[in-house]
């Protein structure tokens, strides 16, 4: 995710939240900061790869898409919740047990090679 600095470049909080589903069949993660938020225009485009705000040379835009990766091959999901200088919350979900199906499931190696 995002580095707290720059989402934060004058301080505040940093929550992280971790709780078991009602039905006990995933996690999920809660990362939330009382930053500067994401502009609406920019949400959907946070995950694809080298999008940046940043000046040039200054980020790569990897980070959020390698995340996205992570998770999907892990069988979970990703959301975000933004609003402009109040702060955003990302929320992880994986599940508990993977699917039966799981070991049809390409490798990450094969996923990153294109095979």
């Amino acid at each position: 995710m995002e580095n707290s600095a720059d989402a934060m470049p004058e301080g505040g909080t940093l929550t992280i939240r971790a709780y078991l589903s009602r039905d006990r069949q995933s996690v999920a993660v809660e990362v939330e900061d009382a930053g500067c938020g994401i502009p609406p225009e920019h949400v959907s485009q946070i995950y694809s790869p080298f999008f940046t705000t940043k000046p040039f040379g200054q980020g790569t835009g990897l980070g959020l898409p390698i995340v996205y990766g992570i998770v999907k091959m892990h069988h979970g999901a990703i959301q975000v919740k933004s609003e402009v200088g109040k702060g955003t919350t990302f929320t992880i979900t994986l599940p508990v047990h993977l699917p039966k199906n799981a070991a049809q499931t390409p490798l990450a190696e094969d996923i990153l090679l294109g095979e």
